[in-house]
């Protein structure tokens, strides 16, 4: 196998981890935590999360532009929708 097949198979799974996590996460959480927090619905993110999972395992090489919008949107999750979402739920 080629270096760049290594490399690319190294940052693939990893990715692939990140949107099930999101999907994961946002399955767990109360659906009024989100629009209590001026976001999407719950079964928006969830859509956009199960698109990512099946996205980055389908496309599953890091070049397609699939690959690369599924990896941003569970990224938006975790980072801006997530902390926001627990947050509220904890009473903050």
């Amino acid at each position: 196998m080629e270096l760049a097949n290594w490399i690319l198979m190294i940052v693939g799974y990893p990715a692939v981890l990140v949107a099930l996590y999101a999907f994961i996460h946002a399955s767990l959480q109360r659906p009024d935590a989100f629009t209590a927090v001026d976001k999407l619905t719950k079964g928006k993110w969830l859509a956009i999360n199960g698109a990512a999972v099946v996205g980055l395992v389908l496309f599953n090489t890091p070049n397609t532009i699939f690959w690369i919008a599924g990896l941003v949107a569970a990224l938006v999750y975790i980072v801006d929708v997530r902390p926001k979402v627990s947050a509220i739920q904890r009473g903050r």
